[in-house]
C-alpha cells in the first residue's frame, strides 16, 4: 500500500497520520510506502525558475538557498528579526509563484482561486483536471516513479487540513485516470469532520473506492482481510526525507491518543461529533517514545495529543523522554503544583500549549471549559517560574460571550502578559451539528461540505465586530502587543519552541 500526505501542510515535521497507519499495517505484515508530498511538492516549488519584477522578490531569490539552510539551523531561532525575515521572503518566493497560475501558495496554505475546497463539485472538479494543479508536475512524476517501483495494489490518501482538499482529489484523480486498478482510500481528519457532518452523502462515490472516518487502523486491517486493531498503532517515518523539512533538526510528532479525554468544551469539534477517545496504556506510550527517540535522535517530540492526560504528564517525569518536548494539555490540578512544574521542566519540557478561550469566568462556564480563572493564574505562574514557555489559546465570538466578555479577557491578557510566551487569537466558527447550532443558524455557509454555518449571535458580537476588536483594541494593548510581536509567523507553535530562550533547546 501507498500512502500519500497531499500539499500542504507546514512542511517542518513529518506526517504523524500515516505514520501510524503504517506502523499499524506493516506490523501486521502489510507492505507500506509512504510519501510526504507537502514537504517535497513546497521544495519543488521554491526550486522553479522565477524572473523577479520588485526589489522583495529579487531580495528573496539571491538568498532563497542560505534562507531555507538557515531555518534548518537553531542559530537562526535565535534571531527572531532574521527568522521573520527568512519566513517572509520564503513566502513571498511562493506567493509570486501562485500568481501565475492565479492560486494562493503559502507554507501553510493552497487554494485556487476558482474553486472552493468546500464544494465537493470543485473537488471532482480538480480530480478530473488534474493537470490544471499547479503541483501537478511534480507530483505525477514522482508518483509514476512509486507506482513502478512498488506496485502497490491501493493508495491511500490522508486529508488533515482543508489546505490539502484540492491537491489531494487532484491526486486522486490523477491515480483513477492513469492507474484505474489501483483502489483508492481516503481518510484523516477533514475527511472524518465531513463524513460526520448531517449533510454527508458520499459525493465522492466513483472517484474512491473507500472512504474512511476516524483513526484509520482498524477499517484497513479489515479490508486486507486481517484482524481490527484493537489499540492506536505505533509510528514508522524511515520513508521520510527527515533531513530535508524546515526545522533545525528532526521534530518527532508522537501521540498517546485520538480524540479528547475531557470532550465537554461546547465549541470544539470533539464535543460536536462525539469523537470516542482512545488511548494508549502509558507505559506501552513511555516505551515506544524511547524506541522511536533512540531510532530517529529527534532534536524535540512533538506530543499531539489532543490534550496529554494527567497520567502522562507524570509518567514523562518519572521516565523523561532525553529530548525536549511540548504538547498541548488542560489546565489541570496537577499544574497547581510548582514543584509538579518544575519537575516537567526537568523531564525536558521546553512549552505547553493550553486552551484558556477566554478572560471571562461566566463565558468559560458557559463553554464547559471545566477551568477557573483563579487556579489558571496560580498555572501560568507556576509554568513561567519554572521556566515552561506557554501558548496560549484564545476565542472570541462565541454565543456565551459578550463585548464586555472581551474586554475581560483583555484585562485578564494584560494581567498575565508576563506569563504568556505567545498566544493564538481565533474568531469562533459554529459547527454545523454543534449542540447550540439550533436556533441560531440565519445560512449555511457556501459549499455543502462546510463544516460550520453562520448564526445570527444573540448579543449582536459578530464576526465583523469581534474582528475590528482584535485589530484595534486588543492588539493595540502594549502589553499584548508584545506578545504578538514574539509569535511565528506562518508556522506558529510548531517553531516556537525553537524562539524560547536558548537554553531551552540545545
Amino acid at each position: 500500500m501507498l500512502l500519500i500526505n497531499p500539499p500542504v501542510a507546514k512542511p517542518c515535521e513529518p506526517p504523524a497520520g500515516i505514520a501510524r497507519i503504517a506502523g499499524a499495517l506493516q506490523a501486521n505484515g502489510i507492505d507500506c510506502t509512504l510519501v510526504d508530498l507537502s514537504q517535497e511538492c513546497l521544495l519543488d516549488q521554491l526550486d522553479q525558475q522565477l524572473i523577479p519584477v520588485d526589489t522583495w522578490s529579487r531580495r528573496a531569490l539571491k538568498h532563497k538557498d542560505r534562507y531555507l539552510d538557515d531555518l534548518r539551523s537553531l542559530s537562526l531561532y535565535q534571531s527572531p528579526d532574521r527568522y521573520q525575515r527568512a519566513i517572509s521572503d520564503l513566502g513571498r518566493i511562493l506567493a509570486v509563484i501562485g500568481d501565475t497560475s492565479d492560486c494562493d501558495i503559502s507554507f501553510a496554505n493552497f487554494n485556487e482561486r476558482t474553486k472552493s475546497p468546500l464544494s465537493s463539485g470543485d473537488l471532482l472538479k480538480s480530480a478530473r483536471c488534474p493537470e490544471s494543479n499547479d503541483f501537478y508536475p511534480f507530483f505525477s512524476r514522482r508518483l509514476e516513479i512509486m507506482i513502478q517501483k512498488y506496485n502497490p495494489g491501493s493508495i491511500g490518501v490522508s486529508f488533515s487540513y482543508l489546505s490539502q482538499a484540492l491537491t489531494g482529489f487532484a491526486i486522486l484523480g490523477f491515480i483513477r485516470k492513469r492507474y484505474p486498478e489501483v483502489q483508492t482510500i481516503a481518510g484523516g481528519g477533514l475527511l472524518t469532520s465531513w463524513m460526520n457532518s448531517p449533510n454527508w452523502n458520499d459525493p465522492f462515490r466513483g472517484l474512491i473506492d473507500h472512504c474512511i472516518k476516524g483513526a484509520g487502523e482498524s477499517e484497513l486491517l479489515r479490508l486486507y482481510g486481517k484482524e481490527r486493531a484493537t489499540r492506536l498503532g505505533t509510528f514508522n517515518y524511515d520513508d521520510f526525507n527527515l533531513q530535508h523539512y524546515l526545522s533545525p533538526g528532526l521534530i518527532l510528532p508522537y501521540s498517546a491518543s485520538a480524540g479528547c479525554y475531557w470532550k465537554k468544551c461546547r465549541f470544539c469539534p470533539d464535543h460536536a461529533e462525539d469523537t470516542a477517545y482512545l488511548a494508549k496504556p502509558v507505559s506501552e506510550s513511555i516505551a515506544e517514545l524511547k524506541t522511536l527517540i533512540s531510532a530517529y535522535n529527534p532534536v524535540l517530540l512533538h506530543l499531539l495529543d489532543n490534550a496529554i492526560s494527567p497520567a502522562l504528564l507524570k509518567a514523562l517525569i518519572d521516565s523523561p523522554p532525553a529530548v525536549p518536548w511540548y504538547g498541548f494539555c488542560r489546565f489541570e490540578k496537577n499544574l497547581e503544583s510548582f514543584d509538579f512544574c518544575l519537575s516537567l521542566k526537568k523531564s525536558g519540557c521546553v512549552m505547553l500549549k493550553l486552551g484558556l478561550e477566554s478572560g471571562s469566568q461566566q463565558v468559560l462556564d458557559r463553554l464547559h471549559k471545566g477551568i477557573r480563572l483563579d487556579r489558571v493564574e496560580i498555572v501560568l505562574d507556576n509554568l513561567r517560574r519554572a521556566g515552561i514557555a506557554t501558548y496560549i489559546y484564545l476565542l472570541f465570538g462565541t454565543p456565551a460571550e459578550t463585548e464586555s466578555d472581551a474586554l475581560k479577557t483583555l484585562d485578564f491578557v494584560k494581567r498575565q502578559s508576563e506569563s504568556i510566551t505567545f498566544f493564538n487569537l481565533a474568531i469562533f466558527n459554529m459547527p454545523i451539528c454543534g449542540p447550540e447550532a439550533d436556533g441560531v443558524v440565519d445560512r449555511f455557509s457556501d459549499g455543502d461540505l462546510s463544516l460550520y454555518c453562520d448564526f445570527i449571535h444573540p448579543h449582536g458580537w459578530d464576526r465583523k465586530t469581534v474582528r475590528n476588536f482584535l485589530d484595534k483594541q486588543f492588539r493595540k494593548d502594549p502589553c499584548i502587543r508584545e506578545i504578538d510581536r514574539r509569535n511565528p509567523p506562518v508556522f506558529g507553535s510548531n517553531h516556537a519552541p525553537f524562539l524560547v530562550p536558548p537554553d531551552a533547546i540545545s
